[in-house]
Formats: C-alpha cells, sequence, structure tokens
C-alpha cells in the first residue's frame, strides 16, 4: 500500500510540492494577527494585507521549485530581502528559503548550489544583526550557530540527494545498457542458430533429393527391362526420403517450444559414415571408404561435421563428376587432429557450376567453428579432391566425456 502511495507520489510531484506550501502557509496564516496587532515591543507592526502578500510571495513559488528551481530560489531570496529591508520580521513562511536551498542543491550544479547556501548563511548573518536590538528583541546573536548549522545540513542534504539520484540514473542506464547488449546476444545467437539450422538443412536436402533423383530416374529406365531393379530403386527413394524427414524433423523440432520437441533420432557421425558410403553406391556413385590411424572418441558435434562434410563432397561430386566417375573416402585419425580427404576422377577443372550452391561455404563455416580448415580443388591428374583438417583438442574430449 505505502509502496503504490509513494509511486503515485512520484508521478504527481506538483501535487506534492503543493501539500508542501499548505501547511506553511496555513501556519502562516494562523499567526495573522500575531503579527499585525502591537504588543511585542521593538517589532514592527505591518498591516495585515501586506503581511498576506509576504506570505504569499514566499509560499505560491514553492510549487514550481521543481521544474524551476534556481528561479524558485531566486523568487523566495528576494523577498526575504524586501522583508528585512523594511524590517518585517521573520513569519513562518520564510522556512521555505531552506527548501528551496535544498531543492537547488538536489537539482542544480554545484556551483549554484554553493551561491545558494552562501546567499542564505549571509541572510540569516543579516537577520540576526538587524533584529538583535535587545534583551526584549527577537533573536539574539546565540541563533546564528544553530542557523548557520541547520542552513548546511540543508545543504548537505541536498547534494547527498543528487549524489544518489545521480547514482540511481547510472545504475537504470547501466540496467538498460545490459538489456540491450542481451538482446543483441540473443539476436546474434539466433541468427548463429538460423546458419546452423540452414545449413543443416542444405546438406540434408542436397544429398536425399539428389540421390532420390538419381534413383528415380534409375527406376523410370529400368521399369521396363528389369523391373527388380525397379523396385529396388523405388525402395532406395522411399528409405532416403523418410531419412530425410527424419532429420528435417529432428532439425526442426529445435524451433518448437520447450518440452513439445519429443524424442528424436541421434545426429549422424563417423559410425554412420559406412551406411553413407553405401546409400550412396546404391545410387551409381562407385566409392570407397578406408579409415587410417587409431579411432577415437571424437565430440558429437565434431563427429557431425566430419559427416556432413563427407555428405557434401560425395554429393557434388555425384552431381558434377560425370557418370562414369568414382570417389574414394579417406578418414584419418592424428594424435591432435581428424583429417578427411574426399577424392574422385571426374570432370575435375572442367565442371560446370551455377554459381548458386552453398554446399562448399557450409563446409568450411563447419570447419571453422573447430579451427579447422578445407581445401578444394582439381586434382592434377584429373578428378576433384576435397581435404579438410579439424583440430581434436583435449578440452573437446572432456567434455564429451563429462557430458556421457
Amino acid at each position: 500500500m505505502f509502496a503504490r502511495l509513494f509511486a503515485w507520489l512520484r508521478r504527481h510531484p506538483r501535487l506534492v510540492d503543493l501539500l508542501w506550501a499548505l501547511p506553511l502557509t496555513g501556519m502562516s496564516l494562523a499567526l495573522t494577527s500575531t503579527y499585525t496587532s502591537p504588543g511585542i515591543p521593538g517589532r514592527r507592526v505591518i498591516p495585515w494585507y501586506a503581511y498576506l502578500v509576504f506570505v504569499a510571495a514566499m509560499c505560491v513559488p514553492m510549487i514550481w521549485r521543481r521544474r524551476w528551481p534556481r528561479a524558485t530560489f531566486a523568487v523566495v531570496a528576494v523577498v526575504a530581502l524586501v522583508q528585512w529591508a523594511l524590517d518585517f520580521q521573520i513569519v513562518p513562511a520564510d522556512f521555505n528559503l531552506f527548501v528551496a536551498l535544498y531543492t537547488v542543491a538536489a537539482a542544480c550544479a554545484f556551483r549554484w548550489s554553493l551561491a545558494a547556501v552562501l546567499i542564505v548563511e549571509l541572510g540569516g548573518v543579516m537577520a540576526t544583526w538587524r533584529w538583535q536590538k535587545g534583551p526584549n528583541s527577537f533573536g539574539s546573536w546565540s541563533t546564528l550557530l544553530p542557523q548557520a548549522v541547520f542552513t548546511g545540513a540543508m545543504w548537505m542534504w541536498g547534494l547527498y540527494m543528487s549524489t544518489r539520484r545521480k547514482y540511481t540514473a547510472e545504475l537504470e542506464e547501466r540496467a538498460k545498457r545490459l538489456e540491450r547488449e542481451r538482446d543483441a546476444h540473443a539476436q546474434v545467437a539466433a541468427a548463429a542458430e538460423r546458419a546452423r539450422i540452414a545449413r543443416e538443412m542444405h546438406d540434408v536436402i542436397a544429398h536425399s533429393v539428389s540421390v532420390m533423383v538419381v534413383q528415380a530416374d534409375g527406376a523410370s529406365y529400368m521399369v521396363d527391362i528389369d523391373p527388380a531393379r525397379a523396385r529396388r530403386a523405388m525402395e532406395a527413394i522411399g528409405t532416403t526420403g523418410r531419412q530425410a524427414l527424419t532429420e528435417m524433423r529432428r532439425m526442426l523440432g529445435v524451433l518448437r517450444e520447450r518440452g513439445d520437441a519429443g524424442p528424436y533420432a541421434p545426429q549422424p557421425g563417423v559410425e554412420q559414415l559406412a551406411e553413407l558410403v553405401d546409400q550412396i553406391r546404391s545410387a551409381g556413385l562407385p566409392v570407397g571408404l578406408t579409415i587410417e590411424g587409431v579411432p577415437s572418441e571424437l565430440p558429437t558435434a565434431l563427429q557431425l561435421t566430419v559427416y556432413r562434410i563427407v555428405q557434401e563432397a560425395l554429393t557434388n561430386t555425384r552431381k558434377h563428376a560425370g557418370p562414369a566417375a568414382t570417389a574414394e573416402v579417406n578418414l584419418h585419425y592424428g594424435d591432435d587432429a581428424v583429417e578427411i580427404r574426399i577424392r574422385d576422377d571426374g570432370r575435375g577443372a572442367s565442371t560446370l557450376s551455377d554459381g548458386q550452391g552453398h554446399g562448399l561455404v557450409g563446409m568450411n563455416e563447419r570447419a571453422a567453428l573447430y579451427g579447422g580448415s578445407v581445401r578444394t580443388g582439381p586434382r592434377p591428374g584429373g578428378g576433384w579432391e576435397v581435404f579438410a583438417h579439424l583440430p581434436v583438442t583435449e578440452s573437446q574430449r572432456r567434455e564429451e566425456t563429462s557430458a556421457a
């Protein structure tokens, strides 16, 4: 309840200032007869209407003290000076001078607050000097020190509130900046995830559709000559299509809400290379697979990179190398890296490309994620070669072991 009330008051500062001015105004009006009637020796009696003018001049400007702090202080200070010059003694509304001093210290630069406090201190000295006229006079020199201390306290309070507000504003700005940076990082992460999904989709669709096209062409050619082979080709089309749908469903599952993706098959890795080679071989491209070195446990993501590079290279071979081409896949396990070499004896440098593919770019991006590289180009004796070097660090092995 109090928090909501405080928040509401913060949204209506003009009303707060009005509520602050009302008690002093009411107290000053209640004492009108005291300051306008004779009876206190040494005090000058002033007309009641002049008294009301001074009270209004002291209280009304306080309504705008937050919006125009320096102007409000100047008006109140000038009214106090006129009051001193006409020998109209201190009234309760004069306390607004200290409130105006606090407002200047809290809302304005230090030089303005210093000037304001010096003016108020000087006014206190002048008021004490004028009204120290005898034992029955209003005030004495003994009131100067408490008044000076109170003035300094109001000034210091205003400086403290100014520092606190600046600190709070800095924290709010920092929070907004961190929020903007978080949103920017989230956008970068989302863009990276979209790029990853795009690479996966490209590899899956390019490979699967290529196999299905080759099998469909073969089936249409053999359907009258060798129905059994045509049937096997159509079965291969169905198998390839189902595999492609499974992989796409798994990749698109990350775009769903958590808990709605459901179980999916694991990502393909090095162990599935033999199946991939068999699939390519059944599509009509003679492919051999050799593995050298001591096989080691590779991170799952790195295995997927190896699989996709081989898949993309063989897909390109089948699409561009020519009908009589053969290919060879060599996987070499080193101490600190895995090397993949895919060669074919097809058209090589004479291969035509429409420039619309993203396979080579995708291979380079995948390898770059692990600090590796991919080199592609025609072979000296004819054909094409893809060579990938993928470093394997101990930290990657430890992460894979801990994840398992």
